[in-house]
């Protein structure tokens, strides 16, 4: 992609209406814009890194045999009265159509899923299934001071599960710490990321949060170090040990939620009357679990997290370029040739062309930006390029081949 006809503008300063450093970064560098408190337009850059994490959580939800699905965003209002959250959940976003029919832009799913796998499952035969969708949500959220971290409108994915009894529920649910503790790895917070023991709510005794340690998270956590496993604050006074090891020393630490797990049982399936008939010929109710994981959030949370004085410092898995390519020369021939070859090459390119932008605002705007790989062609660097990975001091020239095995490397 050349710079020069990307659809973004960087910013030298933070604006004024953000508080948070994601947001300030992420608008910044030209990634995201804000449109009001807790909704934002998702630009080339953004959407890039958007559809890269939406893509790692995509392809673990499958590896355990998640089918994926799309959900409608309004939802029948008569729904959320039959589980009693027409009421009970204060974010609601309720509207009224055509005949005055209540409606609800949908925060969660289980008020359509239900319904939707009462459509499928009629006997033990029917079951196990696992469905899921990356979709947006909405919140009718009092406070969105924090980028993208607490958005009105943000994405997320949330599967659900049918089982016949607790043990099928209790296997995939294994199966999900397993595929978030991947997810989180590959986005490069698994060192950071702890599973959160958290209140079940009505649901079960316990859930799990998956909860990265950040200075400017909202939550706090007791970490243990031993077994990677943490306790939220609310849960504290119980458990005052680690509830897999018993260890006592556990840390406080503040930390943002990226994801979340919980046993639903039957609180939905009684709701909507989904039953199935067993082997003995008996009818029982499904047993129901949800497993939510915010790619919009996520994004914040790395850029929160990633970053120094001159800008962001993006994952190589996430990157929306895998090299930033500027040229400080007067004429482009070099540039355009290694451009080319790179994308030859199988490379992911953004390509600093831009004539009228100086040379220190090129490579600032490469820092702010944030890309893994920056190559610089300039009269200095002669037959060679000059090479520089993001957040390291040092540069280097280095030759056309072994940019493509520095990079290439790393894939």
């Amino acid at each position: 992609m050349k710079q020069s006809q990307l659809f973004y503008k960087s910013l030298k300063q933070a604006p004024k209406d953000e508080e948070s450093k994601n947001a300030q970064l992420l608008v910044r560098g030209g990634f995201i814009d804000k449109v009001m408190a807790g909704v934002y337009n998702y630009l080339p850059l953004g959407l890039r890194v958007l559809k890269k994490i939406e893509n790692i959580i995509r392809e673990e939800m499958n590896a355990i045999d998640g089918q994926e699905i799309l959900m409608p965003v309004l939802h029948p209002g008569e729904n959320w009265k039959k589980t009693g959250r027409w009421d009970a959940m204060t974010v609601l976003f309720k509207l009224q159509g055509a005949g005055d029919k209540d409606l609800v832009l949908g925060p969660t799913h289980e008020e359509i899923v239900t319904p939707l796998g009462k459509k499928f499952i009629f006997s033990y035969k029917d079951l196990p299934h696992a469905v899921y969708q990356i979709q947006t949500k909405f919140r009718n959220e009092a406070r969105s001071k924090s980028g993208l971290l607490r958005g009105r409108e943000f994405a997320m994915k949330d599967m659900y599960t049918f089982d016949a009894d607790e043990a099928g529920l209790d296997k995939i649910y294994a199966q999900v710490e397993k595929a978030y503790k991947k997810i989180c790895e590959r986005l490069g917070i698994g060192d950071i990321t702890y599973k959160t023991y958290a209140s079940g709510g009505t649901f079960s005794k316990y859930s799990h949060e998956y909860q990265t340690v950040c200075p400017t998270g909202e939550d706090t956590i007791y970490t243990c170090d031993k077994c990677k496993v943490a306790v939220n604050k609310e849960l504290i006074n119980e458990l005052k040990k680690c509830p897999e090891c018993s260890n006592s020393k556990l840390k406080e630490q503040k930390a943002i939620e990226v994801g979340n797990i919980f046993k639903l049982k039957t609180k939905f399936s009684d709701a909507f009357n989904l039953k199935y008939v067993a082997e003995d010929g008996s009818e029982k109710p499904v047993i129901m679990g949800c497993y939510g994981f915010g790619p919009s959030r996520a994004m914040g949370t790395l850029a929160e997290i990633f970053n120094d004085k001159s800008g962001l410092i993006w994952p190589e898995s996430v990157a929306p370029f895998d090299v930033h390519l500027l040229n400080l020369k007067a004429d482009n021939k070099d540039a355009d040739k290694l451009y080319a070859n790179l994308i030859k090459q199988g490379i992911d390119v953004l390509y600093d062309d831009r004539p009228e932008i100086r040379a220190g605002e090129k490579l600032a705007d490469a820092d702010l930006i944030g890309i893994p790989h920056r190559l610089v062609i300039s009269d200095k660097t002669k037959n060679k390029v000059e090479y520089k990975k993001r957040g390291d001091k040092k540069t280097k020239l280095i030759t056309d081949k072994e940019i493509i095995k520095k990079v290439m490397g790393n894939k």
